[in-house]
C-alpha cells in the first residue's frame, strides 16, 4: 500500500503542474473532452446491453419485425460509438503533444538552467542519460499515463453501470449451511468480484519483477546508444589508433547487458502472458457457467441469459483492469521512476548551486576582472587552488601556466562560474567570453555555428565573412547559409580560428582562453594573438598556455606552484614588454 501510495505521490508531482501551468485552459479543455467521450462510450455500451436482450429475444421467439427494428437500432449505436472512438482518439493525442510540448521545454529549462547539466556530469552522471529521460520517458509517461486513467476510468464507470444491472438480474442465491438457510443478494457481482480479485493478486505475484526489468532495460539501451554516438563522434581518433576491435567488444559488452535484461523480460512476460492469457480465455465461459443452470432450469430467457452474460462480463473485466494492463503498468512505473529520479537529481544540483560559495559580482574598480579570497576544490573536497587576490586591467594579457595537474583550467571554470566546487568572489565588468582548448560548433548553418551563442540574426553577413577572412577561414566566408557538421568538417586548428572568429564578432570585455590555440603552429598562433589586440584592445585576456612562445605575447606571466601539502598557488614571474 505505501508503494502504491508512493507511485500515486509521484504521478500527482508529475502530472499536476501542466494543469496548473500556462498550457492549463487548454489542456483542461481538452481532457475534459476526453473524459466527457469516454462516459459516452460506456453509455452507448450499456445501451447495447440493453439491446442485447430485446434483440435474443426477438430471435428466440422468431419476431422478424422486431429483428429488423433492433438491427437498425444498433446501427445507430455502432456509428456513435464509432464517431465516440475516433474523435477520442483524436483528442487525446491532442492533449498528448501539447502536454509533452510544454514539459519537455520546463525539463530542458530546468536541465540546461546555471550550468545544471554540467554540474550533474561531476556529480558522476546520477541522472544517466538524461537525452533519453527527456526525449523518450516524456512521451512515454504522457501516452502511458492518459491510457491507464482512461483505462481506470473506463473501468470504474462501466463497474458502476452494470453492478447495477448486473445486481438487478441476479436474484438471491439461496443455499443452506450447517442447518440453516442463507442468500446472497446480488451473487453475480460478489462472484465477479471473488473472480477478479484472485486473479489481480495471483498477476502481482507473477508479474511484479517487471518493473525492475523495465527500469533496467531503459538505461541499458540508453548505454548502448550513448556509446554508438560516441564512436560516431571520435571516428577519427578511433581509427587513427586503430582501436575498432577495442571499440566492437565494449559496444557489444554494452549490447549483452541489454540482451541479458530482455531476455529476464522475456521470461518474465511469459510468465505472465501464460495466467493473463488462461485468465482471459476462462473469463469467456465463466458467466455462461454461472447464468446457465437459471436458464436450463426455465426462469430466464435467451436474451436475458446473454444481457447476464454480458453484463456479468463487464463487471469482471472491470475487476480485471489491473490484470489486464500489468505489463503496461510495470513499464509506466519504470518511466515514472526514471523522471522522478531525474527530477530529484536536478533540482538538488540547482540547490546546491544556490548554496555554493563562488560569488559572482560586479567590478567596482577599473579592472574588469578581479578574484579574491578564492579556494577551489575537487569534488571531494580537497584544496586544488587557492588564490589570495588577482586583477587583469583593460587591455592586459595575463598568461597563466603551470604543470599538469596544478588546476589552470579547473581555475578558469571557477573564474567563469560553472565549478561549484569551493569559495571566492569574481569581480567582472561587462561580457565574459570563454573559448575552450576543443570549441562547441553545433549542427546546422555554418552562420548559426559562428554567431553562437548569440542569434544569428545579430550579425550581418558582411561582418560574419570578414571575421572568417581575418583569421584565416576564407574558404568558408561564401559558406554561411550550408548546413552541417562542422565539428567533424573541421580540423582541430580551424575549430581554433573559428572560436577566435567568436570572440572578434562578441567584442567581450573579459576574454579567458583555455588553450585556446593549442592545435595552431606558432606563427599562426601569435597571428591571432596579435588581432585579439588589435580588434579588442580594451579586453581583458587571461590565457592558459604551455608553449613558451606565448611569453611574448603578453604582459603579465603568472605560474601555478603546487606546495608540498597544500593547494597550488599563484607566483608573478617577470615578464620582458610583448610585442
Amino acid at each position: 500500500m505505501r508503494a502504491i501510495l508512493s507511485l500515486l505521490a509521484d504521478v500527482w508531482r508529475l502530472s499536476i503542474p501542466y494543469f496548473r501551468g500556462e498550457d492549463k485552459w487548454r489542456g483542461l479543455a481538452l481532457l475534459g473532452a476526453v473524459i466527457a467521450l469516454e462516459v459516452g462510450w460506456v453509455y452507448a455500451t450499456v445501451l447495447i446491453n440493453s439491446w442485447n436482450n430485446v434483440f435474443y429475444n426477438a430471435i428466440q421467439e422468431r419476431d422478424y419485425p422486431a429483428f429488423t427494428h433492433q438491427l437498425w437500432l444498433f446501427s445507430f449505436y455502432a456509428a456513435a460509438s464509432i464517431a465516440i472512438a475516433v474523435y477520442q482518439i483524436y483528442l487525446r493525442q491532442w492533449l498528448q503533444i501539447r502536454w509533452r510540448t510544454w514539459m519537455t521545454d520546463k525539463y530542458l529549462s530546468a536541465w540546461l538552467a546555471n550550468e545544471t547539466h554540467y554540474r550533474l556530469r561531476l556529480k558522476g552522471d546520477q541522472a544517466d542519460n538524461p537525452d533519453q529521460r527527456i526525449a523518450d520517458d516524456i512521451s512515454a509517461y504522457i501516452s502511458q499515463t492518459l491510457s491507464i486513467f482512461i483505462g481506470l476510468l473506463n473501468a470504474v464507470m462501466t463497474l458502476a453501470s452494470f453492478a447495477v444491472i448486473l445486481w438487478g438480474l441476479s436474484g438471491d442465491f439461496a443455499f443452506n449451511l450447517f442447518g440453516g438457510e442463507w442468500r446472497i443478494p446480488g451473487y453475480l457481482v460478489w462472484a465477479a468480484f471473488a473472480y477478479a480479485a484472485l486473479g489481480t493478486f495471483l498477476a502481482h505475484l507473477i508479474g511484479r519483477v517487471l518493473v525492475k526489468l523495465n527500469f533496467d532495460q531503459q538505461r541499458f539501451e540508453a548505454d548502448y546508444r550513448v556509446d554508438l554516438v560516441r564512436v560516431r563522434e571520435n571516428g577519427e581518433q578511433i581509427a587513427l589508433m586503430k582501436g575498432e576491435g577495442v571499440e566492437r567488444a565494449r559496444l557489444l559488452d554494452r549490447f549483452g547487458h541489454v540482451v541479458h535484461n530482455y531476455w529476464g523480460i522475456m521470461i518474465a512476460q511469459k510468465r505472465l502472458t501464460w495466467f493473463t492469457a488462461g485468465y482471459g480465455q476462462l473469463s469467456i465461459i465463466f458467466p455462461f457457467v454461472v447464468v446457465a443452470p437459471a436458464y436450463f432450469a426455465g426462469t430466464i430467457q435467451l436474451g436475458q441469459l446473454m444481457q447476464t452474460s454480458s453484463a456479468f462480463g463487464q463487471v469482471q473485466g472491470s475487476f480485471s483492469f489491473f490484470i489486464n494492463a500489468y505489463a503496461t503498468l510495470a513499464e509506466w512505473k519504470s518511466v515514472v521512476d526514471r523522471l522522478i529520479g531525474f527530477q530529484r537529481h536536478v533540482e538538488t544540483t540547482q540547490a546546491e548551486t544556490l548554496k555554493a560559495s563562488y560569488r559572482q559580482v560586479p567590478a567596482t574598480g577599473a579592472a574588469p576582472l578581479g578574484v579574491r579570497d578564492m579556494e577551489v576544490r575537487l569534488p571531494d573536497g580537497r584544496a586544488l587552488v587557492a588564490i589570495d587576490a588577482l586583477g587583469v586591467k583593460p587591455g592586459e594579457r595575463v598568461l597563466l601556466t603551470g604543470a599538469s595537474g596544478t588546476g589552470k583550467s579547473t581555475l578558469l571554470r571557477a573564474i567563469a562560474g560553472i565549478w561549484p566546487y569551493g569559495h571566492g568572489v569574481v569581480e567582472t565588468g561587462g561580457r565574459v567570453l570563454t573559448l575552450p582548448q576543443r570549441p562547441y560548433l553545433p549542427v546546422g548553418s555554418l552562420r548559426g555555428a559562428l554567431a553562437y551563442p548569440d542569434p544569428m540574426e545579430r550579425f550581418a553577413d558582411e561582418d560574419l565573412r570578414e571575421v572568417l577572412e581575418a583569421v584565416g577561414l576564407p574558404a568558408f566566408a561564401g559558406r554561411l547559409d550550408e548546413r552541417g557538421l562542422w565539428g567533424a568538417e573541421l580540423s582541430g586548428g580551424e575549430q581554433q580560428r573559428f572560436a577566435i572568429a567568436r570572440a572578434l564578432l562578441v567584442k567581450p570585455d573579459v576574454l579567458l582562453l583555455d588553450e585556446a590555440t593549442s592545435a595552431l603552429d606558432e606563427a599562426s598562433e601569435a597571428a591571432l594573438y596579435r588581432l585579439l589586440r588589435e580588434r579588442l584592445p580594451q579586453a581583458a585576456i587571461l590565457s592558459i598556455g604551455h608553449r613558451s612562445t606565448l611569453l611574448e605575447l603578453h604582459e603579465t606571466h603568472i605560474a601555478l606552484e603546487r606546495r608540498e601539502d597544500g593547494p597550488a598557488r599563484l607566483v608573478p614571474h617577470a615578464l620582458a614588454a610583448a610585442e
